[in-house]
């Protein structure tokens, strides 16, 4: 019979071992908790109304969760040339990035239509939750906000509420 050399009967083992810690490594971490992917193609995103909280002409559609629940979500908005929504904040924090068309977002607590500078296309706005900021479309735009929920609206001038109109 012939002798297998001391090193190659240790290769074996050692395979096995590492084998045996990756599959236990494996179990620990999967918690059967696991979402399938959210994939939305382009010409797939389905427009409705945009909610009462914002001036009506807008359109909404949401992505990824409930932007009116606890946890993420990703909702794009649409709107027509000219529409403003006046100065407001949020509870917390709102990503926005532009998707198309000519958008502005301005911090501040009047609007004042000297300080619009479009955003192009891909441009990213972090706001900040309690800052006063309003947005200006002058051409058709889409935007798309991410953010934790629940995500809420509140108008510098309560006058500017279209809920309370």
């Amino acid at each position: 019979m012939k002798r297998i050399p001391r090193p190659i009967r240790l290769v074996r083992p050692i395979v096995f071992a590492l084998g045996a810690g990756f599959a236990l490594t494996s179990a620990a971490v999967h918690t059967g908790t696991e979402q399938a992917p959210t994939i939305v193609a382009g010409n797939a995103v389905k427009w409705g109304a945009a909610p009462p909280s914002l001036p009506s002409g807008a359109q909404a559609s949401v992505l990824h969760g409930n932007p009116g629940k606890e946890g993420p979500f990703v909702l794009r908005l649409k709107f027509p040339a000219g529409f403003v929504v006046p100065p407001h904040q949020h509870s917390k924090d709102e990503l926005v990035t532009v998707i198309s068309g000519r958008f502005s977002i301005i911090a501040g607590e009047k609007v004042d239509r000297s300080a619009f500078r479009a955003l192009p296309p891909a441009s990213f706005v972090n706001l900040p939750a309690g800052t006063s900021h309003y947005a200006v479309a002058e051409t058709e735009s889409v935007v798309q906000i991410n953010g934790i929920g629940p995500f809420d609206i509140t108008y510098v001038n309560p006058k500017d509420d279209p809920r309370a109109q």
